[in-house]
Protein backbone atom coordinates (compact mmCIF):
# COMPACT_ATOMS: atom_id res chain seq x y z
CA UNK A 1 0.00 0.00 0.00
CA UNK A 2 1.84 3.39 -0.82
CA UNK A 3 0.95 7.27 -0.17
CA UNK A 4 0.80 9.35 -2.78
CA UNK A 5 0.38 13.15 -1.40
CA UNK A 6 -0.89 15.44 -4.34
CA UNK A 7 0.56 18.92 -3.00
CA UNK A 8 -1.68 21.88 -4.25
CA UNK A 9 -4.72 19.66 -5.23
CA UNK A 10 -7.46 22.25 -4.70
CA UNK A 11 -6.79 23.11 -8.56
CA UNK A 12 -9.33 20.96 -9.88
CA UNK A 13 -7.47 20.52 -13.23
CA UNK A 14 -4.57 18.99 -11.70
CA UNK A 15 -5.83 17.56 -8.38
CA UNK A 16 -9.16 15.61 -9.90
CA UNK A 17 -7.44 14.98 -12.93
CA UNK A 18 -4.47 12.98 -11.12
CA UNK A 19 -6.95 11.40 -8.79
CA UNK A 20 -8.69 10.28 -12.14
CA UNK A 21 -5.63 8.71 -13.52
CA UNK A 22 -4.24 7.02 -10.23
CA UNK A 23 -7.87 5.57 -9.87
CA UNK A 24 -7.02 3.89 -13.43
CA UNK A 25 -4.08 2.17 -11.86
CA UNK A 26 -4.15 -1.54 -10.77
CA UNK A 27 -0.27 -1.26 -9.42
CA UNK A 28 -1.40 1.83 -7.19
CA UNK A 29 -5.00 -0.14 -5.89
CA UNK A 30 -5.20 0.13 -1.99
CA UNK A 31 -3.17 3.07 -2.12
CA UNK A 32 -3.84 6.18 0.33
CA UNK A 33 -4.44 9.71 -1.89
CA UNK A 34 -3.49 12.56 0.29
CA UNK A 35 -5.00 15.86 -1.18
CA UNK A 36 -3.15 18.85 0.39
CA UNK A 37 -3.89 22.41 -0.43
CA UNK A 38 -3.38 25.78 1.55
CA UNK A 39 -7.02 26.61 0.23
CA UNK A 40 -9.48 24.61 2.52
CA UNK A 41 -12.52 25.52 0.31
CA UNK A 42 -10.87 24.11 -2.66
CA UNK A 43 -9.56 21.33 -1.29
CA UNK A 44 -12.91 20.19 0.46
CA UNK A 45 -14.55 20.23 -2.85
CA UNK A 46 -12.33 18.47 -4.84
CA UNK A 47 -12.36 15.69 -2.16
CA UNK A 48 -16.38 15.48 -1.85
CA UNK A 49 -15.95 15.00 -5.45
CA UNK A 50 -13.57 12.36 -5.65
CA UNK A 51 -14.63 10.24 -2.53
CA UNK A 52 -18.43 10.61 -3.81
CA UNK A 53 -16.78 8.83 -7.32
CA UNK A 54 -14.82 6.75 -5.19
CA UNK A 55 -18.04 5.33 -3.72
CA UNK A 56 -19.67 5.07 -6.56
CA UNK A 57 -17.48 2.73 -8.21
CA UNK A 58 -16.73 0.63 -5.17
CA UNK A 59 -12.76 2.10 -6.16
CA UNK A 60 -10.03 0.03 -3.55
CA UNK A 61 -8.43 3.95 -2.58
CA UNK A 62 -8.64 5.63 0.59
CA UNK A 63 -9.11 9.55 -0.15
CA UNK A 64 -7.85 11.43 2.50
CA UNK A 65 -7.52 15.63 2.89
CA UNK A 66 -5.06 17.02 4.87
CA UNK A 67 -4.69 21.04 5.36
CA UNK A 68 -1.43 20.55 7.52
CA UNK A 69 1.66 19.80 5.51
CA UNK A 70 3.53 18.09 7.69
CA UNK A 71 1.33 15.80 8.82
CA UNK A 72 0.25 15.00 5.28
CA UNK A 73 4.09 14.12 4.55
CA UNK A 74 4.26 11.41 7.09
CA UNK A 75 5.20 8.09 5.65
CA UNK A 76 4.67 9.47 1.69
CA UNK A 77 6.43 7.14 -0.95
CA UNK A 78 5.43 9.68 -3.91
CA UNK A 79 4.86 13.43 -3.60
CA UNK A 80 3.38 15.72 -6.86
CA UNK A 81 3.87 19.15 -6.59
CA UNK A 82 1.94 21.39 -8.65
CA UNK A 83 1.08 24.71 -7.11
CA UNK A 84 0.81 28.68 -8.02
CA UNK A 85 1.32 31.73 -6.17
CA UNK A 86 -1.15 34.56 -5.21
CA UNK A 87 -3.53 35.66 -8.05
CA UNK A 88 -2.01 33.33 -11.20
CA UNK A 89 -3.04 35.90 -13.90
CA UNK A 90 -3.32 39.89 -12.28
CA UNK A 91 0.45 38.52 -11.51
CA UNK A 92 1.52 36.81 -14.75
CA UNK A 93 -0.18 39.90 -16.84
CA UNK A 94 2.58 42.15 -14.62
CA UNK A 95 5.29 39.65 -15.78
CA UNK A 96 4.64 39.85 -19.06
CA UNK A 97 3.18 43.69 -20.11
CA UNK A 98 5.59 45.68 -17.83
CA UNK A 99 8.90 44.62 -19.33
CA UNK A 100 7.66 45.41 -22.28
CA UNK A 101 6.86 48.78 -20.87
CA UNK A 102 10.20 48.98 -19.89
CA UNK A 103 11.67 48.24 -23.92
CA UNK A 104 12.33 44.65 -23.07
CA UNK A 105 11.11 42.68 -26.04
CA UNK A 106 9.67 39.41 -24.16
CA UNK A 107 7.29 37.24 -25.39
CA UNK A 108 4.61 35.75 -22.83
CA UNK A 109 6.75 36.02 -18.90
CA UNK A 110 5.80 32.92 -18.21
CA UNK A 111 8.73 31.15 -18.14
CA UNK A 112 12.01 32.55 -19.80
CA UNK A 113 12.51 36.50 -20.39
CA UNK A 114 12.85 38.80 -17.00
CA UNK A 115 8.76 37.74 -16.44
CA UNK A 116 10.60 34.33 -15.84
CA UNK A 117 12.66 35.25 -13.72
CA UNK A 118 9.83 37.31 -11.78
CA UNK A 119 7.77 34.11 -11.32
CA UNK A 120 10.68 32.31 -10.59
CA UNK A 121 11.23 34.50 -7.73
CA UNK A 122 7.50 34.46 -6.33
CA UNK A 123 7.19 30.11 -6.54
CA UNK A 124 11.20 29.16 -5.71
CA UNK A 125 10.53 29.79 -2.11
CA UNK A 126 7.42 27.84 -1.14
CA UNK A 127 8.65 25.39 -3.36
CA UNK A 128 12.13 24.71 -1.73
CA UNK A 129 9.90 25.00 1.71
CA UNK A 130 8.00 22.16 0.78
CA UNK A 131 11.42 20.28 -0.07
CA UNK A 132 12.76 21.16 3.08
CA UNK A 133 10.00 19.60 5.03
CA UNK A 134 10.00 16.23 2.49
CA UNK A 135 13.74 16.22 3.40
CA UNK A 136 13.21 16.03 6.97
CA UNK A 137 9.74 13.80 7.04
CA UNK A 138 9.72 11.57 4.48
CA UNK A 139 13.59 11.80 2.54
CA UNK A 140 13.50 8.52 0.63
CA UNK A 141 9.68 10.00 -1.15
CA UNK A 142 10.44 10.27 -4.93
CA UNK A 143 9.27 14.26 -5.45
CA UNK A 144 7.84 15.21 -9.06
CA UNK A 145 7.30 18.91 -9.75
CA UNK A 146 4.61 20.39 -12.33
CA UNK A 147 5.17 23.47 -11.64
CA UNK A 148 6.58 26.55 -13.98
CA UNK A 149 8.95 27.94 -14.68
CA UNK A 150 10.52 24.08 -14.70
CA UNK A 151 13.88 25.13 -15.72
CA UNK A 152 14.76 27.59 -12.91
CA UNK A 153 12.23 26.27 -9.97
CA UNK A 154 14.33 22.42 -10.58
CA UNK A 155 17.60 23.61 -10.18
CA UNK A 156 17.15 25.54 -7.67
CA UNK A 157 15.89 22.56 -5.60
CA UNK A 158 18.29 20.38 -7.18
CA UNK A 159 21.20 23.40 -5.78
CA UNK A 160 19.86 23.20 -1.87
CA UNK A 161 18.53 19.12 -1.93
CA UNK A 162 21.02 17.45 -3.71
CA UNK A 163 19.72 13.94 -2.12
CA UNK A 164 16.56 14.43 -2.97
CA UNK A 165 14.59 11.84 -5.49
CA UNK A 166 13.40 15.31 -7.39
CA UNK A 167 11.95 15.22 -11.15
CA UNK A 168 10.33 17.71 -13.44
CA UNK A 169 7.48 16.37 -15.30
CA UNK A 170 5.93 18.80 -17.98
CA UNK A 171 3.12 17.68 -20.87
CA UNK A 172 4.72 19.46 -23.88
CA UNK A 173 6.04 16.31 -25.24
CA UNK A 174 2.76 14.89 -25.62
CA UNK A 175 2.56 17.09 -28.70
CA UNK A 176 4.78 14.70 -30.51
CA UNK A 177 2.74 11.96 -29.06
CA UNK A 178 -0.09 13.69 -31.14
CA UNK A 179 1.67 15.10 -34.50
CA UNK A 180 3.92 12.51 -35.32
CA UNK A 181 1.59 10.04 -36.28
CA UNK A 182 0.01 12.28 -38.24
CA UNK A 183 2.72 13.99 -40.16
CA UNK A 184 4.40 10.65 -40.99
CA UNK A 185 1.00 8.94 -41.58
CA UNK A 186 1.38 5.65 -39.67
CA UNK A 187 0.77 4.38 -36.37
CA UNK A 188 2.08 5.89 -33.07
CA UNK A 189 2.83 2.25 -32.32
CA UNK A 190 5.21 2.29 -34.94
CA UNK A 191 7.33 5.36 -34.29
CA UNK A 192 10.47 5.52 -32.08
CA UNK A 193 11.51 9.11 -31.27
CA UNK A 194 13.89 11.00 -28.83
CA UNK A 195 13.51 14.65 -27.62
CA UNK A 196 15.81 17.08 -25.90
CA UNK A 197 16.88 20.17 -24.54
CA UNK A 198 15.55 22.58 -21.91
CA UNK A 199 11.95 22.72 -20.77
CA UNK A 200 10.25 24.39 -23.40
CA UNK A 201 13.37 25.09 -25.51
CA UNK A 202 13.77 21.49 -26.59
CA UNK A 203 13.70 19.93 -29.92
CA UNK A 204 13.29 16.37 -31.82
CA UNK A 205 16.61 14.73 -31.83
CA UNK A 206 15.54 11.57 -34.00
CA UNK A 207 12.88 9.55 -35.02
CA UNK A 208 12.90 6.00 -36.97
CA UNK A 209 10.24 3.84 -38.45
CA UNK A 210 9.90 0.86 -36.39
CA UNK A 211 9.03 -1.47 -39.25
CA UNK A 212 11.38 -0.60 -41.67
CA UNK A 213 14.21 0.71 -38.93
CA UNK A 214 14.86 3.94 -41.29
CA UNK A 215 15.57 7.45 -40.39
CA UNK A 216 12.18 9.30 -40.29
CA UNK A 217 13.44 12.37 -40.87
CA UNK A 218 13.22 12.87 -44.32
CA UNK A 219 9.52 12.34 -44.18
CA UNK A 220 9.36 14.91 -41.76
CA UNK A 221 11.78 17.54 -44.02
CA UNK A 222 9.31 16.49 -47.05
CA UNK A 223 5.65 17.08 -45.20
CA UNK A 224 6.83 19.60 -42.61
CA UNK A 225 5.67 22.72 -44.82
CA UNK A 226 2.29 21.46 -45.70
CA UNK A 227 1.13 19.85 -42.19
CA UNK A 228 2.10 22.78 -39.96
CA UNK A 229 1.00 25.46 -42.01
CA UNK A 230 -2.36 23.67 -41.67
CA UNK A 231 -2.16 22.20 -38.36
CA UNK A 232 -3.94 23.04 -35.72
CA UNK A 233 -2.66 23.35 -32.13
CA UNK A 234 -5.53 21.26 -30.14
CA UNK A 235 -3.67 18.57 -28.04
CA UNK A 236 -4.86 19.69 -24.63
CA UNK A 237 -8.26 21.35 -23.27
CA UNK A 238 -6.23 25.01 -23.46
CA UNK A 239 -3.90 25.11 -26.34
CA UNK A 240 -6.51 26.09 -29.07
CA UNK A 241 -4.99 28.29 -31.53
CA UNK A 242 -5.94 28.96 -35.82
CA UNK A 243 -4.81 26.43 -38.15
CA UNK A 244 -0.24 27.28 -38.14
CA UNK A 245 -0.86 29.55 -35.35
CA UNK A 246 2.06 30.25 -32.58
CA UNK A 247 4.38 29.42 -35.18
CA UNK A 248 6.67 32.04 -36.20
CA UNK A 249 9.43 31.21 -33.80
CA UNK A 250 8.69 27.36 -34.65
CA UNK A 251 9.08 27.75 -38.16
CA UNK A 252 12.44 29.95 -37.73
CA UNK A 253 14.01 27.44 -35.20
CA UNK A 254 13.37 24.81 -37.93
CA UNK A 255 14.20 25.61 -41.15
CA UNK A 256 17.41 27.27 -39.91
CA UNK A 257 18.09 24.38 -37.73
CA UNK A 258 16.75 21.45 -39.32
CA UNK A 259 15.51 19.82 -35.79
CA UNK A 260 11.34 19.81 -34.76
CA UNK A 261 10.83 21.83 -31.77
CA UNK A 262 8.60 20.31 -29.28
CA UNK A 263 6.30 23.22 -28.35
CA UNK A 264 5.35 26.14 -29.95
CA UNK A 265 6.13 30.22 -29.89
CA UNK A 266 4.56 31.66 -26.66
CA UNK A 267 7.39 29.01 -24.74
CA UNK A 268 9.89 29.07 -27.47
CA UNK A 269 10.60 32.76 -28.13
CA UNK A 270 10.54 33.38 -24.17
CA UNK A 271 14.52 32.42 -24.53
CA UNK A 272 15.46 33.86 -27.18
CA UNK A 273 17.06 37.68 -28.07
CA UNK A 274 15.58 37.54 -31.56
CA UNK A 275 12.37 35.46 -30.52
CA UNK A 276 10.20 38.93 -30.50
CA UNK A 277 11.05 39.51 -34.15
CA UNK A 278 9.47 36.19 -35.67
CA UNK A 279 6.80 35.56 -33.03
CA UNK A 280 3.42 34.68 -33.91
CA UNK A 281 1.97 38.04 -31.99
CA UNK A 282 -1.37 37.44 -32.86
CA UNK A 283 -1.45 33.92 -32.01
CA UNK A 284 0.08 34.25 -28.61
CA UNK A 285 -2.33 36.63 -28.40
CA UNK A 286 -5.30 34.40 -28.87
CA UNK A 287 -4.06 31.09 -27.10
CA UNK A 288 -3.35 33.26 -23.61
CA UNK A 289 -6.95 34.42 -24.23
CA UNK A 290 -8.31 31.31 -24.30
CA UNK A 291 -6.46 29.93 -21.70
CA UNK A 292 -7.48 33.13 -19.17
CA UNK A 293 -11.49 32.36 -20.05
CA UNK A 294 -11.32 29.39 -19.85
CA UNK A 295 -9.42 28.73 -16.34
CA UNK A 296 -11.90 32.07 -15.01
CA UNK A 297 -15.16 30.65 -16.45
CA UNK A 298 -14.71 27.07 -14.67
CA UNK A 299 -17.63 26.59 -12.55
CA UNK A 300 -17.51 25.33 -9.27
CA UNK A 301 -20.33 23.15 -9.99
CA UNK A 302 -20.58 19.44 -9.01
CA UNK A 303 -21.47 18.29 -12.70
CA UNK A 304 -18.12 20.18 -13.43
CA UNK A 305 -16.00 18.44 -11.39
CA UNK A 306 -17.80 15.30 -12.26
CA UNK A 307 -16.59 15.99 -15.86
CA UNK A 308 -12.97 14.92 -14.66
CA UNK A 309 -13.56 11.19 -13.40
CA UNK A 310 -13.87 8.69 -16.54
CA UNK A 311 -12.34 5.06 -15.97
CA UNK A 312 -11.77 4.55 -19.47
CA UNK A 313 -9.76 7.58 -20.16
CA UNK A 314 -6.59 8.70 -18.72
CA UNK A 315 -5.45 12.60 -18.88
CA UNK A 316 -1.75 12.61 -21.03
CA UNK A 317 -0.14 13.65 -18.20
CA UNK A 318 2.96 10.87 -17.24
CA UNK A 319 3.11 10.91 -13.73
CA UNK A 320 1.12 7.63 -13.17
CA UNK A 321 2.75 5.65 -16.22
CA UNK A 322 5.83 6.83 -13.77
CA UNK A 323 5.23 5.39 -10.70
CA UNK A 324 3.56 2.49 -12.06
CA UNK A 325 6.88 1.56 -13.94
CA UNK A 326 8.73 2.26 -10.41
CA UNK A 327 6.82 0.19 -8.33
CA UNK A 328 6.97 -2.69 -11.45
CA UNK A 329 10.24 -2.08 -12.04
CA UNK A 330 9.25 -1.74 -15.62
CA UNK A 331 12.59 0.10 -16.64
CA UNK A 332 10.53 1.48 -19.19
CA UNK A 333 11.69 4.31 -20.92
CA UNK A 334 9.97 7.86 -20.56
CA UNK A 335 9.74 10.64 -23.26
CA UNK A 336 10.52 13.78 -21.29
CA UNK A 337 11.91 14.39 -17.69
CA UNK A 338 13.27 17.30 -16.04
CA UNK A 339 16.74 16.37 -14.22
CA UNK A 340 20.05 17.38 -13.81
CA UNK A 341 22.58 17.09 -16.97
CA UNK A 342 25.20 15.17 -15.61
CA UNK A 343 26.02 14.29 -19.37
CA UNK A 344 23.16 13.56 -21.10
CA UNK A 345 23.86 16.33 -23.06
CA UNK A 346 27.46 16.73 -23.68
CA UNK A 347 27.75 20.19 -24.21
CA UNK A 348 25.98 21.65 -21.30
CA UNK A 349 26.97 21.69 -17.88
CA UNK A 350 26.24 18.81 -15.44
CA UNK A 351 24.24 20.80 -12.58
CA UNK A 352 21.82 22.28 -15.15
CA UNK A 353 18.40 20.72 -15.15
CA UNK A 354 18.00 19.24 -18.46
CA UNK A 355 14.34 17.66 -20.28
CA UNK A 356 15.61 14.30 -21.68
CA UNK A 357 14.15 10.58 -22.21
CA UNK A 358 15.06 8.63 -19.02
CA UNK A 359 14.94 4.80 -18.13
CA UNK A 360 12.52 4.05 -15.36
CA UNK A 361 12.50 1.19 -12.96
CA UNK A 362 12.67 0.28 -9.31
CA UNK A 363 15.74 2.64 -8.80
CA UNK A 364 14.68 5.78 -9.87
CA UNK A 365 14.81 7.89 -13.01
CA UNK A 366 17.76 7.59 -15.01
CA UNK A 367 18.12 10.37 -17.70
CA UNK A 368 19.33 8.66 -21.21
CA UNK A 369 22.41 10.65 -23.13
CA UNK A 370 21.62 11.94 -26.14
CA UNK A 371 24.11 11.96 -28.40
CA UNK A 372 25.28 14.01 -31.34
CA UNK A 373 23.42 16.34 -29.54
CA UNK A 374 23.39 19.47 -32.64
CA UNK A 375 25.91 22.08 -31.41
CA UNK A 376 24.25 24.93 -32.79
CA UNK A 377 20.82 24.47 -31.07
CA UNK A 378 22.90 23.72 -27.69
CA UNK A 379 24.06 27.19 -28.12
CA UNK A 380 20.75 28.05 -27.31
CA UNK A 381 20.40 26.11 -24.28
CA UNK A 382 23.83 27.89 -22.70
CA UNK A 383 22.39 31.17 -23.31
CA UNK A 384 19.98 30.18 -20.18
CA UNK A 385 22.86 28.89 -18.14
CA UNK A 386 23.74 32.40 -16.43
CA UNK A 387 20.62 33.40 -15.70
CA UNK A 388 19.21 30.21 -14.39
CA UNK A 389 22.11 29.77 -11.98
CA UNK A 390 21.59 33.57 -11.14
CA UNK A 391 18.13 32.88 -10.08
CA UNK A 392 18.95 30.40 -7.90
CA UNK A 393 21.67 32.47 -6.03
CA UNK A 394 18.84 35.83 -5.54
CA UNK A 395 16.40 32.89 -4.05
CA UNK A 396 19.12 31.18 -2.06
CA UNK A 397 20.85 34.55 -1.09
CA UNK A 398 17.39 36.60 -0.66
CA UNK A 399 19.49 38.80 -3.17
CA UNK A 400 18.28 41.79 -5.02
CA UNK A 401 21.82 42.38 -6.30
CA UNK A 402 21.70 38.45 -7.59
CA UNK A 403 18.28 38.89 -9.13
CA UNK A 404 19.75 42.17 -11.18
CA UNK A 405 22.62 39.88 -12.17
CA UNK A 406 20.09 37.24 -13.62
CA UNK A 407 18.32 39.72 -15.63
CA UNK A 408 21.89 41.06 -17.42
CA UNK A 409 22.51 37.62 -18.06
CA UNK A 410 18.94 36.78 -20.05
CA UNK A 411 19.92 37.28 -23.10
CA UNK A 412 16.11 38.83 -23.66
CA UNK A 413 17.70 41.95 -21.37
CA UNK A 414 19.07 44.77 -23.28
CA UNK A 415 19.77 47.50 -20.63
CA UNK A 416 21.25 47.65 -17.93
CA UNK A 417 19.85 50.96 -16.95
CA UNK A 418 16.31 49.62 -18.12
CA UNK A 419 16.38 46.15 -16.14
CA UNK A 420 17.44 47.82 -12.75
CA UNK A 421 14.35 50.43 -13.05
CA UNK A 422 11.83 47.18 -13.91
CA UNK A 423 13.37 44.96 -11.03
CA UNK A 424 12.46 47.84 -8.52
CA UNK A 425 9.08 48.32 -9.95
CA UNK A 426 7.92 44.99 -9.73
CA UNK A 427 9.48 44.47 -6.09
CA UNK A 428 7.35 47.08 -5.35
CA UNK A 429 4.27 45.65 -7.29
CA UNK A 430 4.69 42.24 -5.87
CA UNK A 431 6.32 43.17 -2.52
CA UNK A 432 4.15 40.76 -0.84
CA UNK A 433 6.06 38.15 -2.76
CA UNK A 434 9.11 39.29 -3.50
CA UNK A 435 9.92 41.83 -0.13
CA UNK A 436 12.70 39.53 0.85
CA UNK A 437 15.04 40.29 -2.11
CA UNK A 438 17.97 42.31 -0.32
Amino acid sequence: MKKIVLIGAGSAVFGLGTINDIFQSDSLVGSTIVLHDINEAALKKITEAAEKFREKNNLNFAIKPVSNRREALKDADFCVISIEVGHRFDLWDMDWKIPLQFGFKQIYGENGGPGGLFHSLRIIPPILAICEDIQEICPEAFVFNYSNPMQRICHSVTTKFPNLKFVGLCHEIYSMEVQLPKLLNTERSNIDFRAGGLNHLSILVEANFKDTGTDAYPAIHQKFEEFYSNYENIYDNYHHSKPGGERGVFFHLYQKFGYLPITVDSHLGEYLSWGHSVADHDGINEFYTNYKRKCMNFSEAESEYANFFNLNNRSHERIVPILEAILEDENSEEAAVNIPNNGCIKDMPDDIVVEVPAKINSSGIHGIKLNNYPRAFCSLLNSQVGCIRMTTEAVLNQSKSDAYFALLADPVVDNARSAEKLLDTIIELQNDYLGYLR
